[in-house]
């Protein structure tokens, strides 16, 4: 299959979907953090290139709930009306099959509800993340790993270490990148 991963820069999902025999590449207005096939630019300039599937990133910033307090200044100037454009541009891609990932954000209540919420707990990793997939011509998927019970026996800055990660110039890359294990079932359940 041919498989477009939009808005990754980390190749973690990319890499992932190779390694199970597709034809992968990421696109990102970023530069790849991992050598492999990447897009450089903005993502319509390859959207309409036969994909098979798409597996689409967005950025959150001016989406996620998380940064509700910020929401007014957002509206006001725009940026957050542009961003919900972009999720809407991004599903009504002319791609048989589609994944739209984000955690839980205002898409829910101007786009549509997620189709499937997953947490890395349910893929092998003993951390808890929210993350909603809003999804097209595909099946959910399934969890591989299931560690809940490992993981609330951690303390809460553990099992919620991307929460309480001290601000540096990298964190927004920490917190958004996708954990091995969903990227693994990914390819797995949907190549």
């Amino acid at each position: 299959m041919r498989i477009l991963i939009a808005c990754e820069y980390s190749g973690v999902v990319r890499d992932a979907f190779i390694a199970k025999g597709h034809d992968a590449m990421s696109c990102d207005l970023l530069p790849t953090d991992a050598p492999g096939p990447h897009y450089q630019g903005d993502v319509f300039d390859v959207i309409g290139g036969g994909w098979d599937m798409m597996i689409a990133h967005p950025p959150c910033t001016h989406l996620a709930v998380s940064g509700a307090m910020h929401f007014a200044a957002k509206r006001a100037s725009g940026v957050q009306q542009e961003a919900l454009a972009f999720v809407q541009r991004l599903l009504d891609a002319p791609i048989p099959r589609i994944v739209l990932e984000n955690p839980v954000s205002i898409i829910s209540s101007h786009i549509r509800k997620p189709t499937q919420i997953i947490h890395p707990w349910m893929f092998g990793h003993t951390e808890q993340k929210t993350t909603c997939l809003w999804l097209k011509g595909i099946a959910h998927l399934v969890p591989t790993n299931n560690v809940k019970a490992q993981m609330l026996l951690l303390p809460k800055n553990q099992r919620e270490r991307l929460h309480y990660l001290p601000p540096s110039a990298d964190r927004w890359k920490l917190r958004s990148t996708t954990y091995q294990g969903i990227a693994d079932a990914m390819a797995a359940q949907w190549g």
